[in-house]
């Protein structure tokens, strides 16, 4: 079998000249190792903020194969902001739920939340591939900001009080290159951290998954399919996902006692195949596109700040599959990152910002662990008693209704920083609303009558700060934004990186929002609350911003 055509083309990219021996050492204030979806976004977010950053890359182009497949809501509002939400929304497959089977039966059909209020679906899927190449093209319409090295390896780092040095390889020399700071994204084999010797803690699970994807034109809806013990491959648990360009992404689990070497070879795939898709009542033919094998881990760094060198995406975690935690948890750490690194390198705030960012973010893999660990659980046992709970799971769900919310996958879901040092607490009774360190939820605004208003969201008025803290100011009776804000609050609009906007007040925002006329959001620039006020003053505002917007050392 070879492929009816190739999705994931292979466009080698050329890599710029490094420094020679001669010419001295390069000095960049970011260094960015790894060119994946994490450094890219991290590029792109520190671009956001006028930061010049130079990436490097190892290979030669973006990734070969699906990896990576489902982005979610809030990684889609991340990369809204990041300039490149086109190329997803018009290549990814929206999906909003999916169906268990036991066998031959369904036992659960579970759906994402999605409702009117919503501007982004729930789920999208498309091949990481495509993810890293639509950042990529975002990159490269900003030279002046994000110089982009492919090729180029990292062979040394080491750390200073005002830096680090690094030294990098390219396939004609060897340079190296000074940097304020350093950004670890280069992956789950990390070299900056094996630079560092700093080791991953957590959990390694025996159970292995053989990744397919195949080329099979097929009308069956985006959905996701997890198909346990099936006819087709008894004792196994099987995953399908339908990707762009009739691309469908399988996962199958390998016995213990099977070769993992040979488990990956076409001969020993296509029967499981084939088998699958004649279970599913799919009739034609497919052809194989990639396969590669997986292994589910649960670890991280207990920090991810060390010195200048900051870690994101699996260099800083591993998260199992299952719930697809990986790339968004990731993503979710660029947007974290970029915007304190930034303000950290323009002098707007102190080296402890940056402390921040690993509190949080640490907080946040260990509730990504927690629910991906759940998950990894039941869909690979670990141990006799697993499987017979599990067993007990699936054959009741079916008939009692109860027991179907332990099948569930457990999407990935915003991580709220509920203990985050950033926070200011409430000082007035808020009956319901984001609380500070939570994402602010999605709503479509009342129409303003003014077309710069025209058919907005709630998490548009994040990206009208461009980089900034954003003040929502519920109002009555706004028509025209600015005249309806206290002349105090957006007197602090000239003074500091504050965007500040009246906002209609509907019923429905009142009740989202817990608000009334006069409530006060102050939202960071990645869309966490950072406090809110029924009756709100300057000052308080002042005090809320002094405590990260100041130029003292860490």
């Amino acid at each position: 079998m070879t492929p009816a055509f190739q999705p994931y083309p292979h466009v080698p990219k050329v890599y710029p000249p490094g420094k020679s021996a001669g010419a001295g050492t390069e000095h960049t204030p970011v260094l960015i190792v790894g060119g994946g979806p994490v450094g890219l976004a991290t590029a792109l977010g520190l671009a956001r903020h006028g930061v010049r950053s130079v990436l490097v890359e190892a290979d030669d182009g973006v990734c070969t194969g699906s990896r990576a497949i489902c982005i979610s809501r809030r990684s889609l509002e991340i990369i809204e902001r990041l300039g490149a939400l086109d190329g997803f929304l018009a290549k990814g497959l929206p999906w909003a739920g999916g169906r268990s089977f036991y066998r031959d039966q369904e036992v659960l059909h579970f759906s994402m939340p999605q409702d009117a209020n919503q501007k982004l679906p729930p789920m999208v899927n498309l091949a990481q591939y495509h993810i890293e190449q639509f950042l990529l093209e975002a990159a490269e319409r900003q030279p002046e900001l994000i110089d982009i090295r492919w090729q180029t390896r990292v062979t040394h780092v080491e750390q200073h009080a005002t830096g680090a040095s690094v030294t990098l390889a390219t396939p004609d020399e060897t340079y190296h290159m000074t940097a304020d700071w350093l950004v670890a994204a280069d992956g789950g084999r990390s070299a900056v951290r094996e630079a560092l010797g700093l080791k991953l803690q957590g959990t390694s699970y025996e159970g292995r998954y053989v990744i397919v994807d195949i080329h099979l034109k097929s009308e069956r809806p985006t959905e996701r399919l997890a198909y346990f013990d099936p006819p087709s491959n008894p004792g196994s648990t099987v995953l399908v996902h339908k990707q762009p360009d009739d691309i469908w992404r399988i996962d199958y689990q390998l016995r213990d006692d099977e070769d993992a070497q040979a488990a990956v070879l076409l001969d020993n795939v296509a029967p499981r195949v084939d088998s699958l898709l004649a279970m599913m009542g799919e009739t034609a033919p497919w052809h194989p596109v990639w396969i590669t094998i997986y292994k589910a881990n649960a670890l991280t760094l207990e920090k991810y700040r060390h010195g200048r060198v900051l870690f994101a995406g699996d260099a800083a975690h591993l998260v199992p599959i299952f719930g697809v935690r990986g790339a968004n948890s990731g993503i979710d750490d660029a947007d974290n990152l970029a915007w304190k690194l930034a303000y950290v390198v323009q002098g707007k705030s102190g080296e402890a910002l940056l402390d921040s960012y690993s509190d949080e973010r640490v907080f946040a893999a260990h509730e990504n662990l927690r629910h991906g660990t759940k998950s990894t659980e039941f869909m690979a046992p670990p141990t006799f008693a697993f499987e017979l709970m599990r067993t007990a799971v699936l054959g009741l769900a079916g008939k009692h209704d109860h027991v179907r919310s332990l099948i569930n996958p457990r999407q990935t879901s915003a991580i709220a920083y509920a203990q985050s040092p950033l926070n200011v607490a409430d000082t007035d009774e808020f009956l319901a609303g984001p609380a500070p360190g939570t994402v602010l939820p999605e709503c479509p605004l009342a129409l303003q009558g003014h077309d710069r208003w025209a058919a907005r969201h709630m998490t548009d008025l994040v990206n009208l700060g461009q980089g900034r803290f954003t003040g929502l100011y519920f109002s009555d009776d706004a028509v025209v934004p600015a005249e309806l804000v206290p002349a105090e609050l957006l007197a602090l609009t000239r003074s500091l990186p504050l965007h500040v906007e009246a906002v209609r007040l509907s019923p429905q925002l009142a009740g989202l929002f817990g608000a009334r006329h006069g409530s006060f959001y102050l939202l960071r620039p990645d869309g966490h609350v950072l406090g809110r006020w029924h009756e709100v003053t300057a000052v308080q505002v002042r005090q809320a911003l002094a405590t990260i917007l100041t130029k003292e050392a860490a």
